[in-house]
């Protein structure tokens, strides 16, 4: 018994470690791409196209439910970008509360004649499509509650332009986002099917006419340590696994995508939470087996701003349907996953998922389980179990501080001694809990996955003005 749990915890330890050797690795590739940004011949491409005449048009798809708090100043930010020619469509996925109406009392909206622009991709029955000649680039689209997917397959088929670009209603983009996107795109549209953007968290910032005036550290504490989360995850990671073109994830919130890609793969599905991976795994396939060269790219630059939970059961909420979804798409495309035919994505990407999002929990707890019973067995000092502890949290915060250290030098969105202090100081916080809650959350999510539980959760929104004067939530929605 005492030499299997002595084996087990080793296996366990090592197997991590490797996983932590792997983001390591990314982590360092981030950092050296990060920097590119700061070079002059980078910001000298950016001034060039902003007065091109060549930049292609964009498809704006905002798919929405029960969002009448956050619609108007998404609505608005994406009016009003740096961009010359784009159309804005929200599709109203059937919700239950006052989004329409919104909607259409605020643009003077008024019902239209409707054909979809093609009908390649199958999506629920639309009830009406609604616009106003004074925004001639805005279009509402009311339609049979289908899910997030189905919204935004019933978006491309009414999208006019051969670009298409998914943002979330409870997001905010920054004017010159989609020009940076667009930007990468530019660089090689031929190969490039899908372009992520970085996804920041607004809680905190203030925001006038759809726009962050001012940014903020979040004012309360689960959403700086999602502040510091998403920098671990997008510039910590994304920026290096798009340098190897081994990107799993463009997220929903924000992203540019080739309409005529986004078809060939029968548009977004998969019946379950984690549409935004299910699509990106879905693209790598087709261009992998097909032979065609491709990439699916990260702008660290092409900024998102977003609402994040800030209760626990909210949070904790949406995590488990990340994990729910994340393992449905590893599992979903399993056998993608050593066969050298492809490439990054089956020989590191999916294998990186599969043990960080499946196994990494079980292995982690069990692990020192494991290393527990040694110790109450007499066959070593508790000392090993809390080096082990303490080993662990190093490395988490090493990986924040890799992520702080790539903000600093690339971005400065937090100029102020006392913020990059602050975040330093939760970035240690982190590992003290927060980081534990989320194996708990994923491991919950796997057993909600097992029984089959597919619904969205619980989601609770704020204006944007309510969250600026930090009041409490008014609404609480479910799908």
């Amino acid at each position: 018994m005492r030499v299997w749990l002595l084996d087990y915890a080793v296996f366990a330890v090592y197997s991590v470690l490797i996983v932590y050797a792997l983001y390591l690795l990314i982590l360092l590739i981030s950092h050296r791409q990060a920097l590119r940004t700061l070079r002059p011949a980078y910001v000298s491409k950016y001034r060039d196209l902003s007065g091109s005449e060549y930049i292609p048009p964009i498809s704006i798809l905002v798919p929405c439910y029960n969002e009448e708090l956050t619609i108007l100043e998404s609505v608005r930010s994406l009016l009003s970008l740096n961009y010359p020619e784009y159309e804005v469509i929200v599709i109203n996925d059937g919700s239950k509360d006052k989004t329409l109406r919104v909607l259409i009392e605020a643009f003077g909206l008024i019902p239209m004649p409707y054909e979809a622009q093609n009908r390649e991709l199958e999506a629920r029955p639309v009830k009406g499509i609604y616009h106003n000649p004074f925004y001639p680039n805005f279009f509402v689209m009311d339609k049979d509650n289908g899910g997030k997917e189905d919204a935004l397959n019933a978006g491309i088929n009414m999208s006019r332009y051969a670009l298409v670009s998914t943002v979330d209603a409870d997001s905010l983009l920054e004017s010159d986002a989609l020009l940076r996107l667009v930007r990468v795109y530019m660089e090689n549209p031929e190969e490039t099917v899908a372009i992520g953007g970085n996804v920041r968290v607004a809680n905190g910032c203030v925001i006038e006419n759809g726009q962050v005036t001012e940014v903020r550290l979040p004012n309360k504490l689960l959403p700086l340590f999602q502040h510091i989360e998403y920098l671990r995850s997008f510039l910590g990671g994304r920026i290096g696994w798009s340098a190897i073109n081994g990107l799993l994830i463009v997220s929903g919130a924000f992203g540019l995508f080739r309409k005529d890609t986004l078809i060939q793969v029968g548009g977004y599905g998969g019946g379950f939470p984690g549409e935004d991976m299910n699509i990106i795994l879905k693209l790598h396939k087709r261009m992998l087996e097909s032979g065609r060269p491709y990439r699916i790219a990260f702008c660290p630059d092409a900024v998102c701003w977003t609402q994040v939970p800030d209760t626990l059961p909210v949070l904790g909420s949406q995590r488990k349907r990340w994990s729910r979804g994340n393992l449905k798409n590893v599992w979903m495309f399993r056998g993608m996953m050593f066969i050298p035919r492809y490439g990054t994505v089956g020989l590191l990407s999916l294998p990186y998922a599969f043990f960080y999002e499946m196994l990494s929990p079980y292995l982690r707890l069990t692990g020192y389980l494991a290393l527990l019973g040694y110790v109450l067995t007499d066959m070593t000092s508790w000392r090993v179990l809390v080096l082990f502890f303490l080993a662990d949290m190093l490395i988490g915060m090493l990986f924040s501080c890799g992520a702080l250290w790539i903000e600093e030098m690339a971005f400065r969105r937090y100029p102020k001694l006392k913020d990059l202090l602050k975040m330093l100081g939760f970035s240690v916080l982190m590992v003290l809990g927060y980081d534990q809650l989320n194996v708990w959350w994923k491991l919950a999510g796997h057993l909600d996955a097992l029984r089959k539980h597919n619904s969205w959760g619980v989601m609770v929104r704020k204006s944007w003005q309510e969250d600026v004067a930090g009041k409490q939530a008014v609404t609480n929605q479910s799908l």
